[in-house]
């Protein structure tokens, strides 16, 4: 308002071609909200979006991938499949605990292998991330970020875990352990005979860990101040902050 009322006060004493000169500068100059934005291009917000999922996916995977990653934490432990479970009871009512005790850790041990060979392939995704997906991720909701790398990796990362966790089962001997523990429980009689494939299994719960792990490092960043550890993170999700 105060520019305004100069620029009209001063009419009478300048020329067209100045008051023009004056009404430029006076558009050149930014507000608050315009510095507090336009700090930001397109390419900050992408570039920051990219470095705070690539520090949360190495944070995660490497936590997953050492041993007990996945064995000795409660949010990601594979546990046994519904019909596998009623195997566990009837070992464990027979005396055989420690060889259903075993078999989980060696399903368990497989993921931990597995996850292993994800990293090319979230890192991947990350790159090849747009404007638009990098935009519409940052003013998402808490899980945003984990939903765009789900619909993007886990073809992919399930042809990869695959394969590992098959050759991992059979490198530990898991194939023979939990072959074992099959024999063993088809032959109690009047069992209903179970024949389950622990690969499949495996990888699909090796996939649901690595994702919720994620998730748990996307929500710290978008709601804890600290974990923002760069000046692009902060700048970046100070927008997220902002959002209604």
């Amino acid at each position: 308002m105060k520019t305004k009322v100069a620029l009209l006060l001063l009419v009478p004493f300048l020329g067209i071609s100045q008051i023009k000169i004056l009404d430029d500068f006076k558009k050149k100059v930014p507000t608050k909200s315009s510095q507090s934005l336009g700090s930001l291009t397109s390419t900050d917000i992408s570039k920051g979006l990219k470095e705070a999922l690539n520090k949360g996916i190495e944070k995660q995977v490497s936590k997953l991938t050492a041993t007990d990653g996945f064995y000795k934490n409660e949010l990601v432990k594979i546990l046994l499949p519904e019909e596998l479970q009623k195997v566990d009871k009837t070992l464990r009512k027979m005396g055989m605990s420690n060889l259903a005790d075993e078999g989980i850790l060696l399903l368990n041990r497989a993921a931990e292998e597995a996850v292993k060979e994800s990293t090319p392939i979230f890192v991947d995704a990350v790159k090849n991330m747009s404007f638009t997906d990098a935009k519409n991720i940052l003013m998402g909701n808490e899980n945003a970020a984990t939903t765009y790398l789900q619909s993007t990796t886990t073809n992919p990362l399930y042809a990869k875990f695959s394969p590992v966790i098959q050759s991992s089962l059979a490198k530990v001997g898991a194939d023979k352990v939990w072959a074992n523990i099959i024999k063993k429980y088809n032959s109690i009689p009047l069992v209903t005979k179970i024949n389950p494939d622990l690969t499949d299994y495996t990888t699909n719960k090796a996939l649901q860990g690595v994702f919720t792990m994620i998730a748990l490092e996307e929500k710290d960043i978008r709601t804890q101040l600290s974990a923002r550890t760069s000046p692009l993170l902060k700048k970046v999700f100070a927008l997220q902050d902002k959002k209604p």
